[in-house]
C-alpha cells in the first residue's frame, strides 16, 4: 500500500504544479489579447481537466516505477542470499 501512497503524493504535486502553470499561461495570453484581467470559467475547467489527466498519467507511471524498483530490490536480495548460503 505504501508505494501507492508515495505515487499518489508525487502525482498530486506534479498535477497541481502543471495545472497551475497551464492556467497562468492561459490567463497571460488572455491578458495579452484582450487587455483585461478576467478569469473566464472555461479556463478554470480546462485547468482542472489538465490536472486530472496529468494526475492519472503520473500516478500510473510512478506506481509502475515503485513496483519495478521493489521487484528489483527483492531479486537482488534473493540473489545475495543465494551467494551467502554456502557459509
Amino acid at each position: 500500500m505504501k508505494p501507492n501512497i508515495k505515487a499518489c503524493g508525487q502525482a498530486m504535486v506534479t498535477a497541481i504544479v502543471n495545472a497551475a502553470l497551464a492556467v497562468a499561461l492561459m490567463l497571460l495570453v488572455e491578458f495579452a489579447i484582450s487587455g483585461s484581467f478576467q478569469v473566464p470559467t472555461p479556463y478554470l475547467w480546462a485547468g482542472l481537466l489538465i490536472g486530472l489527466v496529468i494526475f492519472g498519467a503520473q500516478f500510473w507511471r510512478q506506481r509502475h516505477l515503485y513496483r519495478s524498483s521493489e521487484a528489483d530490490e527483492e531479486t537482488s536480495t534473493t540473489s545475495r542470499q543465494g551467494l551467502h548460503s554456502d557459509a
